[in-house]
């Protein structure tokens, strides 16, 4: 009877033990990862004033009062930098962890993760670290795998991913682009390649198409009514005319309400997402498994705006036409010292030879969307909170302001893909319910770079980023910045390949120095002349240098300037040992992404070191 008591005493005691260490035990976050796209830092109140000590953009009127609200929640990473000012290999950068450099993947290539340099993205290993993985929007990561015959497939890397494309198909995102093949139910002799459509609140799909004019006279003049009632302004080239269905929407009104654009779709998919735990629900023609409740949560919510097409919604749009704003010029003499590259790339993108009107309307229409994206984060992060709160459970949001900015007429140009600051600066927002790594209104001006996301977010789910699998991570934990733990960068760099051709870019605080990284036509030869750029005489790589602390609007290129070039040596040298000879890596993708082929270059091993001493 003794032993038997002592037993039932000691059961007690271990399930007592048990719960009290099941109790106490640290609760991985819940985690929300916003990304917007093409997200100019002017757009946001809180930004401006940290950066500028005023709330509006210099151009004029902007509305951000949910942005701003997540500044004075959480910690600002106000000096933060893209390191492509391009979609696809931005998005691959932060989804990686790594520079182009040493990814190799420098535009929009497709490319596989089988290669001797492939490893797995960051939200593949929250997976690994526990977590339950969901994505709704926009992505952008052109990964693929092999198959045995040696072609690719789709790589989700997100366990349960909405896609967008199917969205929009399903008529359910306002606006879609796709080859079309049946038109109301009737099969079309030659499909219509990448053409538009807009979606009526009733369902009616209404297309943008010459083509489909041609093939079927009763769509006669479809397309001009179309631009009409949608007063779309489309972009186009100076000496030519706008083209009715051809060219980058940059101004217009959506056929969709507030909310229920695409971008507010996202939303809706994500609050129904927070509504079914274990259940499966629809998404248009999509199965979408319901969440765990039980298990931590990692939400990547990408939207699309203020991307093209610039359609916000009619309410919004109609305030924002009453709002004059100042339209940047290009000047002559602007235009002689801008590099080569870069011209050519302003010829394709630029709007100078709009008119005046039609600047006012896309900046007025960019600036309107932005509001309305702000208004649809603010319910989003609220949806968010709420969930995890109402399950106890701790929370983390990171909010990255773009995947890289956008220009509305500063150096001629619409678009992004150049170096300047409008560009590349792209702050960056965590918000974290402790309010212990991440202060409440709290502002951080060393910099920051996008490689520091998957360090961030892993970090915060408890990864040990000192194990071995993480040691391909470039970037740093954010926390560590804050905590000064983390070494001071001196400068920040990138590289881009898509519109421009291949350029590299390193800024430091006062100055900002690009130039061409590779011979033309490199990609044909990857690994091949890598010490171009290094042995190259200085015209031939086409450099700029902006003095910044002088010149903050980037104009006045001072690359050929007797009293600069010594800065400009010291910068160049950084740059090419940097992203030349300290591990980089290009890769024969081959068509689609199949190839597997890496060619290595490590003769500077070490040189990026963050440090960057220039008098």
């Amino acid at each position: 009877m003794r032993f038997k008591k002592l037993g039932c005493f000691a059961f007690t005691l271990l399930t007592g033990v048990m719960a009290f260490a099941q109790k106490n035990k640290v609760q991985k976050p819940n985690i929300l990862w916003i990304v917007t796209d093409d997200h100019r830092y002017d757009a946001v109140r809180a930004f401006n004033k940290m950066l500028h000590g005023r709330e509006m953009s210099e151009l004029g009127y902007v509305e951000s009062p949910s942005i701003d609200k997540l500044t004075k929640q959480g910690t600002t990473f106000i000096n933060t930098y893209c390191h492509s000012p391009v979609c696809a290999p931005s998005r691959s950068a932060m989804h990686m962890g790594r520079y182009p450099f040493r990814s190799g993947v420098y535009s929009f290539e497709y490319y596989n993760n089988k290669t001797e340099n492939s490893y797995p993205t960051f939200p593949e290993q929250m997976v690994s670290e526990g977590y339950q993985t969901f994505h709704v929007g926009k992505l952008g990561v052109r990964i693929k795998t092999l198959t045995a015959n040696g072609k690719t497939k789709a790589h989700p890397i997100y366990q349960n991913d909405v896609s967008f494309k199917k969205m929009h198909k399903d008529g359910l995102t306002g606006w879609g682009k796709d080859w079309i093949q049946v038109v109301n139910g009737e099969k079309l002799e030659e499909p219509l390649k990448s053409t538009e459509y807009f979606v009526e609140p009733d369902g009616t799909f209404t297309y943008a198409s010459l083509e489909l004019e041609k093939q079927k006279p009763e769509y006669k003049g479809k397309t001009e009514a179309f631009n009409k009632k949608y007063d779309i302004l489309r972009h186009y080239k100076k000496g030519e005319e706008e083209h009715p269905a051809k060219g980058m929407i940059l101004s217009g009104v959506s056929s969709q309400p507030a909310g229920k654009n695409r971008d507010g779709q996202y939303n809706i998919v994500l609050k129904d997402y927070l509504k079914n735990t274990n259940p499966k629900f629809k998404v248009g023609s999509q199965t979408v498994n319901g969440l765990d409740p039980n298990k931590p949560l990692f939400v990547h919510l990408g939207y699309n705006f203020p991307h093209t097409p610039v359609l916000p919604p009619a309410d919004y749009r109609a305030r924002f036409q009453q709002n004059d704003y100042k339209i940047p010029v290009l000047t002559d003499a602007e235009f002689a010292k801008i590099p080569k590259q870069i011209k050519g790339f302003i010829k394709s993108k630029g709007s100078d030879h709009f008119t005046d009107e039609q600047k006012l309307k896309m900046i007025q229409d960019y600036y309107a969307y932005c509001a309305y994206g702000d208004a649809l984060i603010g319910e989003a992060t609220e949806d968010f909170i709420a969930y995890s709160e109402a399950k106890k459970q701790p929370w983390t949001i990171v909010y990255v302001h773009g995947d890289h900015g956008w220009k509305l007429n500063d150096h001629g140009a619409v678009s992004k893909c150049t170096p300047w600051e409008l560009d590349t600066h792209n702050p960056i927002v965590v918000v974290s319910s402790d309010k212990k790594k991440f202060p409440a209104g709290k502002v951080v001006r060393e910099y920051a770079e996008f490689v520091d996301i998957a360090p961030t977010i892993l970090a915060n789910g408890g990864a040990d980023l000192k194990a071995k699998k993480y040691e391909y991570l470039d970037g740093m934990d954010l926390a560590t910045i804050v905590d000064g733990t983390a070494p001071i960068r001196d400068y920040i760099i990138g590289e881009s390949h898509a519109a421009t051709g291949p350029r590299a870019y390193i800024r430091t605080k006062e100055y900002v120095f690009s130039m061409q990284i590779r011979p033309w036509g490199w990609q044909k030869n990857p690994g091949q002349n890598i010490k171009w750029a290094i042995n190259a005489p200085y015209d031939q790589i086409d450099p700029s240098l902006y003095h910044t602390t002088k010149d903050p609007k980037e104009i006045n290129n001072v690359a050929f300037d007797k009293k600069y070039q010594k800065i400009a040596q010291k910068m160049r040298e950084k740059l090419t040992t940097i992203v030349l000879g300290d591990n980089r890596a290009e890769i024969d993708w081959e068509k689609w992404g199949t190839g597997t082929k890496v060619y290595r270059s490590n003769f500077a091993p070490g040189a990026h070191d963050y440090q960057l001493k220039l008098k």
